[in-house]
């Protein structure tokens, strides 16, 4: 039998597609998650940890944030990482206000923790990160020193470590450097990016929904 030429032209007629909705990228001060646009790059937030000068863990969250402008950068850097078989560990991203007064209490030292009364940190601006390197296989590089160590070897002077450690630091340093960060020269971990944005009081990662659902009228 010979269909009908209309349920002919049913039959063959190509399927609609439905196109696919695209995600908007981010303005580059939007807090974004790291790990979202970084999938490789290595985490252990100290202070969620013991593991850090307070004694004890501090937050009430273990991903990273940082504005997307940041991210942006850090990915690069950790591209060039990548070439040489190396990659970034995050210890230090975004820090609550809440956190810098604990941190002040704890070591009032303004050499290595801000003063929240007359300035907080640039962790507290998500534009701001402590890392180190790592081998591929995650296993940290020796540096001159742990993250928050108070002593001279904390510095980017390098001459009172070893020749293996300095070049490390140095490695580090030059890539961030070159990727749109300056270096603060009491801390070889501490990275900002070159492009500021302001203090915020309000964003908190282990409130993450909330804040989201309420970020305009803060």
């Amino acid at each position: 039998t010979t269909l009908p030429p209309e349920t002919e032209a049913e039959e063959t007629a190509p399927e609609e597609t439905v196109p696919e909705e695209t995600v908007p990228e981010p303005e580059d001060a939007a807090f974004v998650k790291v790990t979202d646009y970084i999938p490789d790059i290595l985490v252990e937030l100290k202070y969620a940890t013991g593991d850090n000068f307070v004694g004890h863990d501090i937050y009430r969250f273990s991903d990273v944030y940082l504005r997307y402008g940041t991210v942006k950068k850090l990915a690069a850097a950790q591209e060039a990482l990548r070439e040489q078989g190396l990659r970034l560990k995050i210890w230090e991203g975004f820090r609550p206000a809440q956190a810098q007064h604990i941190l002040w209490n704890t070591f009032p030292d303004p050499k290595h923790v801000s003063n929240p009364e007359t300035g907080y940190s640039g962790h507290c601006r998500g534009n701001t990160v402590d890392v180190t390197l790592a081998d591929a296989q995650g296993l940290e590089l020796p540096m001159p020193s742990g993250f928050d160590d108070f002593t001279s070897l904390a510095d980017r002077d390098f001459a009172d470590c070893g020749e293996t450690e300095a070049a490390n630091a140095t490695l580090l340093q030059e890539i961030m450097l070159e990727n749109g960060f300056t270096a603060y020269f009491g801390e070889w971990w501490h990275f900002a990016d070159s492009q500021d944005y302001p203090v915020d009081e309000f964003f908190n990662p282990s409130q993450i929904s909330r804040w989201f659902a309420n970020c305009m009228e803060y």
